[in-house]
């Protein structure tokens, strides 16, 4: 896994579904939200997209899915949380 950012159109591709229906699923709590990274760009980690995938692989649940977004956001909250404290 890898702590890359990734555009809406790789993740797309990923998921092989299309942009409305990503935010849906976000919208759903199914995949995690996304990070702005400019006024009009946003992106997702690649790491939490591939845990994503792999929940799915193993054939976990939509509710078991939106419990491992729960914890991805809640991760990504305490990384920055941290980094904002150090600095």
């Amino acid at each position: 896994m890898s702590d890359s950012l990734i555009r809406i159109k790789a993740v797309e591709a990923r998921l092989g579904i299309k942009k409305s229906m990503l935010y849906d699923h976000i919208k759903k709590g199914l995949i995690v939200g996304a990070i702005r990274i400019g006024d009009r760009a946003v992106a997702f980690l690649s790491a939490e997209i591939d845990a994503i995938v792999a929940a799915r692989i193993a054939g976990k649940s939509d509710d078991e899915i939106r419990d491992l977004v729960k914890t991805l956001m809640a991760n990504r909250q305490k990384i920055a949380d941290k980094i904002l404290t150090a600095a």
